[in-house]
């Protein structure tokens, strides 16, 4: 109840003063209205720091100055101190919990929005990752997610060119998700089993007799954070982002999966310029025929072919689109795939900021489509865009030099949609998760 009143209060305050703003007649300053949604939201944590940064980083979600506000919040909460730390893990592993490790930091090695994770050994002496849930996340995920939709009812308000309805079942579900540890495990699983041949890229086992919904005990990898290496040689970042780029494109493009939160601290860099995946909470599985309909976007972007667009972006869910809706639509897919049309050896977008990264051509997209639209986004697009935006800001802090080209054509080589069904199916069922198709 208290969470429902705070957020409430924070959220119905701002909207209230914008409510009186419109109503007097008085000049709506969005600048100033930003900011002060930020601060509504900022003194909250938890959950509704991970719906805030989500809707930052998805384009075309918010406008531009709300999104610049929001991207600045952090939704680092302050960690568990270890008395609570000591009441959690008995909850989640019984009164003796502490003989099952043979060593266990009090202090928490990472804290974030749902979770915090302590470094442990195991009795054999293994070195473990224990992501510990925070207490009563379910309640507080509900409460924060109950004054979604009256977020976005507001923005509706604010700016109609886009209709963010799907965007908001979208962000709700993969939160309530990111609460499912023993699904996280089996994401886990998919991940070893998909990069099981790619020696660039390291993904945790996990410890199941350690482990619960709420607590998810994996192998600890090594590694430094990836900004640490932003000064480092030219080729030492390109094999970075190299391996990022693999990380990504060949579950999508094989097995129809991505990892969709784009957070620099997902990720951590080995001595030998390979990567380790750490989190597998916000995972996406899209039917083939979606994977399929990214592919041909980018054969119709490739010969100029407006049909062909057309029927990539049907086969992704756009409805009732117009000529003109699609010309919009093509200024966006043409900034997405841009770099890899061009065949040559260059960094993914010249003199732009990782945090400034796609807001010029959403900000374009958008004045376009106050004109046209609306539009509304199919589920799947919003976080197959935001890993998209994710990865390419990945390749900005590194300053990496590469053949975009080359690497996302050596990931589509001989696709086929069967053959994608058919993989997908088994690796699916293989982790003990539901085939997307």
């Amino acid at each position: 109840m208290s969470r429902y009143a705070r957020v409430g209060a924070g959220v119905g305050g701002f909207a209230a003063k914008y409510a009186g703003q419109r109503f007097f007649g008085f000049d709506v300053d969005s600048d100033k209205n930003a900011r002060e949604l930020a601060a509504a939201l900022g003194g909250l944590k938890g959950p509704i720091m991970k719906v805030a940064q989500m809707m930052a980083t998805i384009p075309e979600a918010l406008p531009a100055e709300y999104a610049e506000e929001l991207a600045q919040l952090q939704s680092a909460a302050p960690p568990m101190g270890w008395l609570f730390v000591k009441r959690r893990m008995m909850a989640e592993l019984g009164a003796g919990w502490q003989k099952r490790f043979a060593e266990f930091e009090k202090e928490a090695a990472a804290a974030a929005s749902l979770g915090q994770v302590h470094k442990a050994r195991s009795l054999e002496g293994m070195p473990l990752a224990c992501k510990l849930q925070y207490p009563d996340m379910q309640s507080a995920v509900n409460a924060d997610l109950k004054q979604l939709d009256f977020i976005f009812s507001l923005y509706r308000r604010l700016d109609p060119a886009i209709d963010p309805r799907e965007i908001a079942e979208e962000i709700g579900e993969r939160l309530r998700e990111e609460l499912d540890y023993d699904l996280e495990a089996r994401h886990i699983a998919l991940y070893r089993d998909m990069l099981s041949d790619e020696p660039r890229i390291e993904v945790p086992d996990v410890l199941p007799e350690l482990s619960t919904k709420r607590l998810l005990t994996m192998s600890w990898l090594e590694g430094k954070p990836l900004l640490s290496f932003k000064e480092d040689t030219l080729e030492r970042r390109n094999a970075i982002a190299s391996a990022m780029f693999v990380a990504w494109w060949h579950p999508f493009s094989r097995y129809g999966v991505i990892h969709g939160d784009p957070h620099l601290g997902n990720y951590t860099v080995r001595e030998d310029c390979g990567i380790n995946l750490l989190d597998f909470g916000c995972i996406r599985k899209f039917p083939p025929s979606f994977v399929e309909g990214v592919i041909e976007l980018y054969r119709a972007l490739e010969t100029n072919d407006t049909d062909r667009a057309v029927a990539a972006y049907e086969r992704w869910g756009f409805k009732n689109l117009s000529r003109k809706l699609v010309d919009i639509l093509n200024l966006w897919a043409g900034f997405i795939y841009g770099p890899l049309l061009d065949d040559r050896v260059r960094t993914i977008a010249d003199g732009v900021t990782p945090g400034e990264y796609g807001r010029a051509q959403a900000f374009a997209v958008h004045k376009a489509l106050k004109e046209h639209g609306p539009v509304t986004p199919p589920r799947e697009f919003v976080f197959m865009d935001r890993a998209a935006i994710g990865l390419g800001g990945v390749f900005l802090h590194l300053g990496a030099e590469l053949n975009f080209y080359k690497l996302f054509n050596e990931a589509i080589d001989a696709f086929d949609v069967t053959q994608l069904e058919k993989r997908q199916a088994h690796a699916l069922k293989k982790a003990g998760l539901i085939s997307a198709a």
